[in-house]
């Protein structure tokens, strides 16, 4: 905790340094990532808190979930997740870091016409470096297409399409997102958004979220968010608050 809130003081003493670029583009806090790259030679953090109840008696919890990126060049972004997580199912309490991810970002094309702007986005989870009880077996890729189209000046749609291994079993899971954004102001944004799972032998689970973000500066944005399931196997709900910034 002492560490988060190191990072949130910092981050809110730099906002009044920000630089003359576009305003901040984050992957959250919406499932549906962004094709925009962090700009060439910047840091960018994106962390969250968030809760979901999976079902009766059983939650779970990031404390935070983190994403660190830096932009190498205009086409290529490295990326690492972070996340700290307390799951609790019944009276049985797990807690521990998460295997870390590691990846990359790409950009394929920029939007021109009706063809979207898109990006590749590519992660290897990695087993041993995770707390003992969230080790797992294998070595987990996942990786996702993330397109974009400007609708107009206040509103866009974006879709992934992925799939992604959970390092335990050798089937995947194939990923989808399709969401609307809307620029209410030039600080303050919201969406809607459909996404879902669908493990190669298992029944798909479908989710339906919304939120809200606000830009502090160019460099510095707070999100909202918050979202239900729609099928028997998706989680009952989460709500989730978080931050992103660069420099």
């Amino acid at each position: 905790m002492r560490h988060f809130l190191l990072i949130i003081i910092f981050a809110i003493s730099y906002a009044g340094f920000a630089q003359n670029v576009e305003p901040i583009q984050a992957d959250r806090p919406d499932q549906t990532e962004t094709p925009s790259l962090v700009p060439t030679g910047m840091f960018q953090l994106e962390a969250g808190f968030s809760y979901q109840r999976n079902r009766a008696n059983s939650t779970s919890l990031a404390l935070p979930s983190s994403l660190w990126k830096y932009g190498v060049n205009e086409n290529f972004e490295l990326r690492l997740i972070t996340e700290l997580a307390v799951d609790n199912d019944f009276d049985q309490q797990t807690s521990g870091v998460n295997p870390i991810l590691i990846g990359c970002k790409i950009k394929i094309a920029e939007e021109k016409g009706i063809f979207p702007k898109t990006s590749f986005i590519g992660h290897m989870s990695i087993p041993n470096a995770a707390s003992t009880p969230y080790k797992t077996e294998f070595y987990a890729p996942e990786f996702r297409f993330v397109m974009q189209h400007t609708l107009s000046d206040r509103f866009s749609l974006s879709y992934n399409l992925g799939t992604e291994w959970d390092g335990v079993s050798p089937e995947p899971t194939f990923i989808y997102t399709l969401t609307t954004g809307c620029s209410i102001t030039k600080k303050l944004g919201s969406y809607i958004e459909l996404f879902g799972f669908a493990p190669q032998k298992q029944i798909a689970n479908h989710s339906f979220d919304g939120g809200i973000t606000y830009l502090i500066t160019n460099d510095f944005m707070l999100d909202l968010s918050s979202g239900v399931g729609l099928t028997e196997l998706a989680p009952d709900y989460y709500c989730a608050f978080g931050f992103s910034f660069r420099r």
